[in-house]
């Protein structure tokens, strides 16, 4: 499996950004999707999962409510609608990629995609 993340940058307090995570390389609906991050010192942490197979959905606490995932099938892509942002978003998020259980865990995910930036300016 190979996952492309894109859409990072630089954005104010309060303001949005949207993620994509380009899959390639297997079976789109067999996979669950998920969203993780990390910044500087701190370990990586599951924000988000999407189990393409049904469509259902998991978010961490810290952003329920501020980010949506999506899934568009047609373009194998898995989108992060990261609304109402803090600097504490402040972090490089990462795509991954299993077939299997949904999980927000770190080592249950064999596949990953390159990092992108986020940073959130107060």
């Amino acid at each position: 499996v190979q996952l492309q993340a894109s859409g990072g940058g630089l954005v104010q307090a309060g303001g949005s950004l949207r993620l994509s995570c380009e899959v390639s390389g297997y079976i789109f609906d067999y996979l669950v999707i998920a969203w993780f991050r990390q910044a500087p010192g701190k370990e990586r942490e599951g924000i988000s999962n999407i189990r393409n197979r049904d469509g259902s959905t998991e978010y961490a606490d810290s952003v329920k409510g501020r980010f949506t995932i999506a899934s568009d099938n047609a373009k194998n892509t898995v989108y992060l609608q990261m609304n109402s942002l803090k600097p504490e978003d402040t972090a490089t998020y990462y795509c991954a990629a299993r077939d299997g259980i949904a999980s927000m865990r770190v080592d249950w995910y064999e596949n990953w995609g390159q990092g992108t930036q986020v940073t959130v300016s107060s």
